[in-house]
């Protein structure tokens, strides 16, 4: 009987099970190859989470952005329509104001005409009748009359003339009012819808940096997640040239040697209250020397500068940089969130003598120091 399969090195089977043996390989390998398949260098899951964390980054950065100008907006329509308001209460004060000056106008012209029909002409009499020894000299005595006449006709149709103008106006500013609240109640609705969407996404940044940290891959984010250019990064940073602010908007909070149930000694930075998202900047230039992941202070950075110092960002949602990367000053290199012991969105900050903890100086006095004021 011719065979059907060639034993490899092993057991010698019997010639008439070799079918049978074949069969029953056959249906293992499938049953493998259905209910075990081959596993991928990484779950998906985590393949995805850099890309997922960039999308919810530059989302957050974005919204953030359109807030800002939607409540621009809205205060300018505030602006506009308080502007307005004022501009009708001073219409309508002016209007009061022409009313009696054009009723004191017509009154003095009325008395100037009953005095010139009374004394046939002429309104005013000399301090002396007997120095008038001339008609044409009465004449000229009563030449200040004419023109003061002359002068309040003038006067009466100027007013006619600003009234009438500002009855206009006044009209223009009660059809465009409605409008103009229309725009800023359309306005404040629109901040509190972004508002409402931006909460929603630095949930998102913060519900992702702490799964970063669960899993041990703070991956550095790309570079394009970041937004602005390199002009707006640092356009505001340098006030003399060389150090910024970690942050620009912000509101400072526990400042160092501060003392509470939050800390195992003392506070060794100074803290900057700041949504979620804010982008963190590096306060010179340096570079990278330190990237952690986890523990008290978070997803957290250390940047070299010169003189020896450190600076230290912690309690980070992202990162923008890696450990011996160069950094400009105002650059940035990370997004503030609420990772490690943190009790709400904020940036640690510190100034160090050495990348170490427990090398900390007070920050304030040295930016101070450096031309900085916080």
């Amino acid at each position: 009987m011719r065979r059907l399969y060639r034993p490899i090195r092993g057991p010698r089977l019997l010639p008439r099970a070799g079918a049978a043996v074949v069969s029953v390989l056959c249906v293992l390998c499938a049953v493998c190859a259905l209910g075990f398949p081959s596993l991928p260098s990484a779950p998906p899951e985590t393949a995805r989470a850099p890309d997922r964390a960039s999308r919810v980054t530059s989302e957050v950065l974005r919204l953030a952005e359109e807030v800002e100008q939607t409540r621009r907006q809205y205060e300018q329509a505030q602006r506009a329509a308080k502007e307005e308001r004022a501009r009708s209460r001073e219409i309508d004060r002016l209007l009061q104001g022409r009313r009696v000056v054009s009723d004191t106008l017509r009154e003095d012209v009325g008395s100037a005409a009953r005095a010139e029909y009374r004394t046939g002409g002429f309104t005013t009499a000399p301090a002396d009748e007997s120095d008038a020894e001339d008609p044409l000299e009465l004449v000229a005595l009563q030449v200040p009359d004419a023109r003061r006449r002359a002068r309040l006709a003038r006067m009466m149709d100027e007013d006619d003339r600003k009234s009438r103008r500002l009855v206009a106006e006044g009209e223009e500013l009660a059809l465009a009012r409605p409008e103009l609240d229309k725009d800023s109640e359309r306005l404040r609705e629109q901040v509190r819808a972004v508002e409402a969407r931006l909460v929603a996404a630095r949930g998102d940044l913060n519900t992702l940096a702490q799964a970063a940290i669960d899993n041990g891959r703070c991956i550095p984010l790309r570079r394009a997640a970041a937004g602005g250019g390199t002009g707006a990064e640092h356009a505001a940073a340098q006030a003399n040239g060389r150090w910024t602010r970690p942050v620009t908007s912000y509101q400072l909070t526990a400042g160092f040697g501060g003392v509470g149930a939050n800390w195992a000694s003392t506070h060794s930075g100074q803290d900057f209250a700041v949504p979620s998202g804010t982008p963190v900047r590096s306060i010179g230039a340096g570079t990278v020397v330190a990237a952690g992941c986890g523990g008290a202070f978070g997803i957290s950075l250390v940047v070299q500068h010169e003189d020896g110092w450190y600076s230290q960002y912690a309690h980070l949602a992202a990162t923008f940089v890696t450990p011996g990367q160069q950094v400009r000053a105002g650059q940035w290199i990370g997004l503030s969130g609420t990772t490690g012991n943190s009790t709400g969105p904020h940036l640690h900050f510190e100034i160090r003598t050495s990348p170490e903890f427990g090398s900390a100086v007070d920050p304030v006095p040295w930016l101070n120091a450096h031309g900085v004021r916080l």
